[in-house]
Order: structure tokens, then sequence, then C-alpha cells
């Protein structure tokens, strides 16, 4: 990370400044800090925070998602209607057709029942991804400390991320709901009546591709409804891991 130390110390003061600093605010000031240069991610599920945030400030934004080509049909539904209600266009990012026919013809379409959702989610969500970040310098997303106390306890407002972005350099990463709860979420996106995913209707908390989410019941933790049948440590589909060298 030497060759771009000005990325670390940009994250630094950041760091400083946003200390305390509302999601809505680390919002404001992420679109004010990157303009063009900056891109929400949207999952179709509690992340329509994040886009409301954006329309707040009245600075432009850009937004982007995976589709994986394995989303709910409700999920996709959704998409439009957000579109619809924020008057703009998501950015998709989709899987190379050749490494999803590769892993279909060889494996099947169902084979990470057997042997791990690793390898179908790196194809059709951590490539994608990796090969849209290449193009901006920060990216904001909706990552909580309390989605997964295992794997995202330690995340920031603003950090270093794991993905490299526009000319090499490692990504400038925005975690406005780093230190916000399930419960301030939704509270939060009621007050502001802002649409949400209809499967959180059925139970559907955390929210990814049709075979691998399903309902949870009360007292189960959200991630317990992706990958329900994989150990609870491996509850992450790698967007989030690994090091800049790696992108």
């Amino acid at each position: 990370m030497a060759e771009f130390p000005d990325v670390q110390t940009r994250v630094t003061q950041l760091q400083r400044d946003l200390e305390g600093a509302s999601p809505g605010r680390v919002v404001a000031r992420a679109l004010e800090t990157f303009g063009g240069d900056i891109a929400i991610s949207f999952s179709g599920a509690e992340d329509v925070l994040l886009l409301e945030y954006a329309h707040q400030s009245g600075h432009p934004f850009r937004v982007f998602s995976l589709d994986t080509g394995r989303l709910h049909p409700a999920t996709y539904r959704f998409f439009a209607t957000v579109e619809q209600h924020y008057n703009i266009r998501i950015e998709y990012c989709f899987p190379e057709t050749a490494a999803v026919e590769q892993l279909v013809r060889t494996k099947g379409l169902f084979s990470f029942f057997s042997d791990g959702h690793q390898e179908c989610c790196q194809i059709r969500k951590v490539a994608p991804l990796r090969n849209y970040l290449k193009g901006v310098s920060a990216w904001i997303t909706g990552q909580r400390r309390d989605q997964s106390p295992g794997t995202r306890s330690t995340v920031e407002l603003v950090e270093q991320g794991s993905n490299r972005g526009r000319g090499g350099a490692p990504l400038v990463k925005f975690n406005p709901l780093a230190h916000r709860t399930s419960v301030d979420v939704w509270d939060a996106i009621r007050a502001f009546n802002v649409p949400f995913n209809p499967l959180h209707q059925q139970g559907m908390v955390s929210i990814g591709c049709e075979p691998c989410t399903r309902a949870i019941l009360p007292g189960q933790h959200e991630r317990e409804g992706r990958w329900w049948w994989e150990q609870a440590a491996h509850k992450e589909c790698g967007l989030h891991q690994g090091k800049p060298s790696d992108g």
C-alpha cells in the first residue's frame, strides 16, 4: 500500500471529521468529497435508506447493484420501484456469461448446497463488483456491525476498502450505518416513508439470491436466513473481504 499513501491519509482525515456523525451527514460528505467518482451499493434490502440520505443531501448520486441472475422476482420489481421513486437509473453489474455457463454445465444450478456458496458468489457477485469498482475511487455500503458480529464487528464509518479502484488505488469505503442497529434502520425507513422490499414482510431480513435466502424465526439472527446449510462463520459472500492487492 506504500505506493498510495494519500489514500490512507484521506481516510484518516475523514475518520476524524466524521467521528460521531449521523448517517445522513456521512453520505452527504462522501458525495461532496467524491462527486461522480463514488457510487452507492444497493442490494435491494435496507440499503434503500442510503439512497434516501443521498436524495436528501441534494447532491447527484450514482447507484449500482449486482444482478446475479438468481434474485427474487420481488427484488427485481423493487428495483423498478426505487428507480421511479428517486428518478434514477441503477447501474446493474452482471456476471461473466462464460464463467456462469462453465459453473452450471459442470456442477449444475445448485452446486452450492453441497460444496459451499463461495464459488458461485465469486462468479456472480465478487468478480462483477471488483470490475465495477475499478471505475470509481470510493463507494458507500450499507454494512452494519450488528449484521454479523463475527465478521463485521469492526466496520468503521470510513475505511480503506479491500478492493482496488480507479488507477489501481485502494478504494475509500464509507459505511454510514456502521454504528446503527437494525431497529435504527427500520425506524428511519418508516419515518421517511421509504419504499422497501416486500420480502421483508415475509420474514426475510437479509435478502440475497432466491435459492440462498429464507425467512427467519423470532429470535434468530438476521444472517441465519442466508446460506443456512453452512456454519455461521462462513456467512459472507466475499464482497467485503480480502486485501487491496486482491482486487
